[in-house]
């Protein structure tokens, strides 16, 4: 039986942010973000306190801060992939990256959602829906995934895109709502 605010929501259901232990979680990965922020470009232990950061870091893989999570340990970043600054990853549900994964400038990876109810809403209850984002796909500037989108590998989204629904392999997104504008 699931009994905890993590618990809950590690399981994808309703939960409390604000109980003690998602905040200890979340100011826990504030410091090892505003550690990676913080760091310079030739510090050794840039890639350490990246590690220490997201749940998997993938060999060869480059992520330019600044870099913003909720939690980080959800976060699987695959080998070979790059990063670029300004990316928001709120990684409430697991966010999953694959390899070889080109991620542009202000991209927003966003798993929470909040209930419609209002009643609920202001009791605070949240819940999350996974991403996960195949491998050699190509996320240009400023592209926002919505919450429980899967975007399948070698597909292009076009800056400033917002993925609402799931794109398939293979394929050139543009847009708001994202579409599917061309095969590859």
């Amino acid at each position: 039986m699931v009994t905890s605010q993590r618990e809950r929501m590690l399981a994808g259901e309703l939960y409390q942010a604000d109980d003690p232990e998602l905040q200890a979680d979340l100011v826990r990965a504030e410091r090892r973000a505003e550690a990676f922020n913080n760091s310079s470009v030739d510090d050794p232990a840039r890639r350490e306190i990246l590690a220490e950061l997201v749940g998997e870091l993938g060999e060869d893989t480059w992520v330019r801060p600044p870099l913003r999570v909720d939690y980080g340990y959800r976060i699987s970043l695959g080998p070979r992939t790059f990063v670029n600054c300004g990316a928001v990853m709120l990684d409430v549900a697991t966010i999953r990256v694959g390899a070889d994964v080109q991620i542009g400038p202000n991209v927003q990876l966003l798993t929470p959602t909040h209930p419609i109810d209002p009643e609920q809403r202001r009791a605070k209850w949240e819940a999350a829906e996974p991403i996960t984002i195949g491998d050699n796909v190509w996320l240009g500037g400023g592209v926002i995934v919505c919450p429980g989108v899967s975007i399948g590998e070698n597909t292009v989204v076009g800056a400033g895109a917002v993925v609402t629904r799931d794109l398939p392999a293979g394929v050139v997104a543009v847009g708001n709502p994202a579409r599917v504008v061309r095969e590859l």
